[in-house]
């Protein structure tokens, strides 16, 4: 019996211990990427709040000897940035429900309604997915030209809508997949039609997906710099990518301080949205864009 147990005891204590030295790989794997990630947004953060002759004449990466908010009060009182910033919001929020609403919309005919050749619907969907947006700008110039939309909130939306849709039907195509067919069975017999039964079924159940849909698209509609460069010259209707730019040029290359409170400025709605409904994206990644 004694001689039996010391071998089992040794054998159970290397199956333990394995898995621990994974698990502090991995968390020693995190806090790289995390440092990574965050280290550059927070030396932003510190450097909008030096003063800018310290930032020249010293170490760039060192800590600030000092705390200003003068860099803040040039950003806003030598830039655009108010309008930049609302200009972004329009296109942003405009862009995103009509990215959900259609998405949702052709994504409930595909996968719920279903039709003739449904399937191949949702192949040349997907097709868009791999579609370089360059190929895209020079047709489009010439086609905003003749129609007059130049210059306006449509000339940016569109492109940005049609080029995400494609990834935004197979999110939604992908979650309706897995609502139980006796949901709509159901709502059927309670005498709800097809559009009755997508507001009062599909809708209430997709809230963690329309939330990871608008938020992965507004990061990038946010950030967006071709659309908004190709085919906006007014400087009334310039998004925060093109006034960042503006604002480097003329307020010249030095005065860096500034130029990084204006970036702190314009990427802090992102990360306050992120903050309010992290909870939901993360379902929604995870979950929520695979499965009910």
């Amino acid at each position: 019996m004694t001689a039996h147990a010391a071998p089992l005891h040794r054998s159970s204590h290397r199956r333990y211990r394995r898995p621990t030295v994974a698990r502090r790989l991995s968390a020693v794997l995190v806090a790289l990427i995390l440092i990574v990630q965050v280290y550059p947004l927070l030396w932003i953060f510190l450097t909008s709040l030096r003063p800018a002759q310290e930032f020249a004449s010293g170490n760039p990466f060192a800590l600030p000897g000092a705390i200003t908010v003068d860099n803040y009060v040039r950003a806003f009182a030598q830039g655009d940035l108010g309008r930049n910033i609302v200009n972004s919001l329009i296109v942003t929020v405009s862009a995103n429900v009509l990215i959900v609403l259609l998405g949702m919309m052709a994504a409930y005919a595909i996968q719920v309604l279903g039709f003739r050749f449904s399937r191949l619907v949702l192949a040349s969907f997907l097709i868009g997915i791999i579609v370089p947006v360059q190929v895209a700008l020079v047709p489009l110039f010439i086609g905003y030209s003749t129609a007059g939309l130049l210059d306006t909130y449509p000339a940016i939306v569109l492109p940005l809508v049609g080029f995400a849709l494609p990834i935004s039907v197979y999110m939604f195509t992908s979650f309706f997949s897995y609502i139980p067919r006796e949901l709509y069975e159901a709502a059927g017999l309670d005498g709800c039609g097809p559009y009755r039964a997508f507001v009062r079924v599909t809708m209430p159940l997709s809230v963690n997906t329309i939330v990871t849909v608008f938020f992965i698209n507004g990061i990038f509609i946010w950030n967006d710099f071709i659309f908004a460069n190709t085919f906006v010259l007014d400087e009334s209707l310039k998004t925060i990518p093109l006034g960042l730019q503006n604002y480097i040029g003329a307020m010249g290359a030095t005065d860096w301080t500034a130029t990084f409170a204006a970036v702190c400025v314009t990427v802090t709605p992102l990360l306050l949205v992120f903050l309010a409904l992290n909870k939901a994206i993360i379902y929604g990644l995870e979950s929520g864009a695979t499965k009910g």
